[in-house]
């Protein structure tokens, strides 16, 4: 097997691993106490990292550097709910969207072109997307399954700032700024329902920061020695350890509706990995798809999304 493909295969699982310990610590611990530990520990891991490797803060950027780490925090807050609130592998299909939204923001910020096949497939996604909401049975299970699609439109739109940002600023300050916003961004949603953590939360607590950065480690590993589409195919993975752990430990098992919503994400997915999009309108010459990528090849290296 390559190492590349090993490393995707390791990172979707210690990611699975992750949700799986966030969705236990829910039980009792708020989900935003649980983002802002996360951002917490987070920051102390990427400031000693920083510090040994002697990386030094910039000056400048300093407002998209927020606003990237803004919406990551908003990311996090909402996909932590999403978590507590739906089955596990309802929130992982829903968390798939993000790639998607890249590209429509793409379209609509940064004028790139989508061919018509992509057009289609993304149809397609939509539709999956639209089938897990479950709208014929209106509860507050479709209000938590919007959540969860906030949380993937927030994700691309930290994606999108990412392609600015890393030109100018190492991968580590991105996920600085990322891990502090997200810590601060969680405060006001958790003064009213702070929960002293005993020895098991906290424990519980630390290891989801640190499992969610060796998480980051392997992907990262992953795209160094693999191509971006293996990756993102082969990340689908998670997806079934994520279905895997909810059945097994909370009894979880995903009804016909959500099994073919997340068939059409996936499969649209999956056709928009290998599809040919239309050119870009910016002068790299380099088509949508390419570009969104690489927007989540430089995401992923330097976050968890």
């Amino acid at each position: 097997m390559k190492n590349g493909v090993l490393m995707a295969l390791l990172s979707s699982f210690v990611f699975s691993v992750m949700n799986v310990l966030v969705k236990e610590a829910s039980v009792t611990i708020p989900s935003a106490e649980i983002a802002f530990y996360r951002g917490l520990i987070g920051t102390i891991l990427v400031v000693a990292i920083m510090r040994q490797q002697r990386i030094a803060f910039s000056r400048k950027g300093i407002p998209m550097l927020a606003f990237r780490g803004m919406m990551g925090g908003l990311y996090m807050l909402a996909f932590f709910y999403t978590l507590a609130k739906l089955p596990l592998t309802d929130a992982s299909i829903l968390a798939q969207m993000a790639p998607i939204f890249v590209i429509v923001l793409s379209a609509l910020f940064l004028k790139e072109k989508i061919s018509r096949k992509s057009i289609g497939l993304l149809l397609v996604v939509f539709l999956g997307a639209f089938v897990l909401l479950k709208p014929n049975a209106y509860s507050s299970y479709s209000v938590f399954a919007i959540v969860g699609l906030l949380s993937a439109l927030f994700s691309a739109a930290a994606s999108i700032s990412i392609r600015y940002l890393s030109k100018k600023h190492s991968s580590y300050e991105i996920v600085f700024y990322f891990t502090v916003t997200s810590m601060l961004v969680a405060i006001p949603f958790m003064m009213n329902h702070y929960v002293s953590p005993n020895w098991r939360e906290g424990m519980l607590l630390l290891l989801i920061g640190i499992v969610s950065l060796i998480g980051q480690l392997f992907l990262t590993k992953a795209f160094t020695h693999e191509n971006a589409i293996v990756v993102q195919v082969v990340s689908y993975f998670g997806l079934m350890l994520n279905a895997m752990f909810g059945y097994l430990l909370w009894g979880e098992t995903p009804d016909a509706v959500t099994v073919a919503g997340g068939l059409l994400i996936v499969a649209g997915c999956i056709g928009l990995s290998f599809s040919k999009p239309g050119r870009s309108a910016d002068k790299t010459g380099n088509n949508a798809f390419t570009n969104t990528r690489k927007e989540e090849k430089d995401d992923k290296r330097g976050n968890v999304l």
